[in-house]
């Protein structure tokens, strides 16, 4: 028999296959790699810890070359390294940004600094990091119409004012562009386009840092609280791990510290904040899978769909629920529907001789079984519903990707983003099933 050919062989190799699946493959020998680390050494950072590496299930990111313990220092990135408005007014663009009226926003300022820098090609000193940027996005604001259709309806609502405000950020800021021909023997027209704002826009929407800037004369009151970490911003997110980042006054320097260990060779995350994936898909451009975060939203029009229309109460119990802030972030969960959800639906099905006790609806109690498993049931019936919907929507999203081969990446992306979604009110309806069989 060849060598290699047994079974003890085949298990070994499937062994050895199912960790290089998890494992990142090391990038820092790419040329862009070597540039940026260069760079990065010119302004007095080396890295001692962390390999840019490329994973399966999240691209490219940064992998452990050592051991890491909780509370180690991970990322000490010197302010030199930082792209910040203090960068911009100390650049060529200053003196075009402290004389323009109206005052210029301090996001203005950083993307028409990153749209320069990039159209100045191998002349700018950042090219190097320039060039480990995304070429492209994944916010809904840099997806086809047709395919933001397909969000669930409160993403698609954010989704839509989200490209009203970019379009809008974009026609405001042409005669401030337009003030800096002479730096230019290009038409500004020409270099400024929508396309290359939307770049810069989501470069810095999804992957700044918070560093507070104290309000200066030569900007509009909007807070001033963004740079852009070269390096740093290639950990990826996670929301199972917890870190400490902060500009730190005394060393001059943006820190990352680890609350959690991390063994050698494994993907190092930073945790963005406690988001569901609508927000991470907003905001960042990806979904977060098995997100403990991830929800369900329930509109209003979806509250009372299963309600009876005959209710001469409804518009008042409505009306109560929109008082005390109870008809907004109603939500199905990894652990059933949300309090305020069933709050909301018991204060909904109170019938006419119960209506005086909603105060008591609000404040938790228990007014009567038959106001708990109305309530119940109308909860399922609205989960039931989502579920539908999901399904149905994850079939349309594979139809398309079969017919709508260059738009595959997008619709990968929104079909995680459902995928999701049911095995949420999957995990509610199950939970629901356990609350209504107490009432049967």
């Amino acid at each position: 028999m060849q060598k290699g050919r047994g079974r003890t062989s085949r298990i070994r190799r499937r062994r050895l296959f199912r960790s290089s699946e998890s494992r990142g493959v090391n990038e820092s020998n790419k040329p862009e790699f070597i540039e940026l680390k260069k760079w990065l050494k010119d302004r007095k950072f080396e890295d001692t810890h962390l390999i840019p590496a490329r994973f399966p299930d999240t691209g490219r990111g940064l992998m452990s070359k050592t051991s890491l313990q909780a509370g180690q220092l991970i990322i000490s990135l010197p302010e030199s390294c930082l792209l910040t408005t203090d960068t911009v007014i100390r650049s060529y663009l200053g003196a075009y940004i402290t004389k323009w009226k109206p005052l210029p926003s301090p996001l203005l300022a950083l993307c028409t600094f990153l749209v320069s820098e990039k159209h100045a090609g191998d002349r700018s000193p950042w090219k190097p990091y320039l060039d480990t940027l995304p070429k492209a996005y994944t916010c809904p604001v840099c997806l086809e119409s047709r395919v933001v259709n397909l969000l669930p309806r409160p993403l698609r609502a954010k989704a839509q004012e989200q490209r009203t405000r970019v379009q809008e950020f974009f026609t405001s800021s042409r005669d401030f562009f337009s003030s800096l021909q002479p730096l230019f023997s290009q038409a500004v027209e020409s270099i400024f386009t929508y396309s290359a704002l939307l770049w810069a826009w989501c470069t810095v929407n999804t992957r700044a840092v918070y560093l507070s800037h104290g309000q200066r004369s030569c900007f509009s009151s909007e807070p001033d609280t963004c740079a852009l970490a070269p390096y740093l911003d290639l950990l990826n997110h996670s929301p199972d791990v917890q870190v400490k980042a902060a500009y730190n006054e005394e060393t001059h320097c943006y820190e990352i510290r680890t609350a959690s260990s991390c063994r050698k060779y494994e993907e190092v995350f930073i945790c963005y904040g406690p988001h569901d994936n609508h927000r991470l898909l907003l905001e960042y451009g990806f979904v977060s899978t098995q997100n403990p975060h991830a929800c369900v939203y329930v509109s209003k029009d979806i509250l009372v769909k299963y309600l009876p229309s005959t209710d001469k109460q409804m518009n008042k119990k409505i009306s109560l629920l929109k008082d005390h802030g109870f008809i907004e972030n109603l939500t199905f969960g990894w652990d059933g529907p949300s309090w305020r959800l069933l709050t909301a639906l018991k204060l909904l099905c109170l019938e006419a001789r119960e209506f005086t006790c909603w105060k008591k609806v609000l404040l938790g109690e228990v007014i009567s079984d038959t106001n708990e498993k109305t309530s119940l049931d109308i909860t399922w019936k609205i989960c039931s519903y989502f579920i539908e919907e999901s399904n149905a929507m994850l079939q349309k999203v594979s139809r398309m990707k079969d017919e709508e081969v260059d738009l595959i990446s997008q619709l990968t992306l929104v079909e995680t983003l459902w995928t999701e979604e049911l095995k949420i009110l999957q995990a509610s309806a199950a939970i629901l099933s356990s609350l209504q069989t107490a009432f049967t």
